[in-house]
């Protein structure tokens, strides 16, 4: 009986050996490790969004409405649209959303055409006195 017990003890040691040693070989098949693709995608966004967001104020001041609106602050749309791409990431994120939203709210029908001019006349002057306080 004594033997028996014995080699009980043995199996459950082996089995739980056997246990043990599959564990680590399954914690390795899960990747806790960020892709090289998805590192790649992380450092891209920021370029892309500012991009986006040059790209909507942009739009907006190449309209019709923007080029009469620039005419009457007598600016120039190249020294403007350069500008742009000189502001800040905070400052064009806050023109690049207030830029899609007057845009979305004329081709909607919920502001003018005078209203939508004022829109453009306000970002230019932000615009300016970013790039001026910076």
């Amino acid at each position: 009986m004594h033997s028996r017990l014995k080699l009980s003890v043995c199996l459950l040691g082996l089995a739980a050996l056997f246990v043990s040693a599959g564990i680590p070989a399954r914690a390795q098949d899960r990747q806790h490790v960020v892709s090289l693709s998805d590192l790649s995608k992380d450092a891209a966004r920021p370029a892309q969004t500012r991009q986006a967001n040059e790209e909507a104020v942009r739009t907006l001041l190449s309209s019709d409405q923007g080029q009469r609106a620039l005419k009457s602050a007598k600016l120039d749309y190249q020294k403007v649209d350069k500008a742009v791409g000189q502001l800040s990431d905070e400052d064009l994120a806050k023109l690049a959303e207030r830029s899609r939203q007057a845009q979305a709210d004329f081709a909607a029908g919920r502001i003018s055409d005078r209203d939508m001019l004022w829109i453009i006349l306000i970002v230019l002057a932000i615009v300016v006195l970013a790039l001026a306080l910076h």
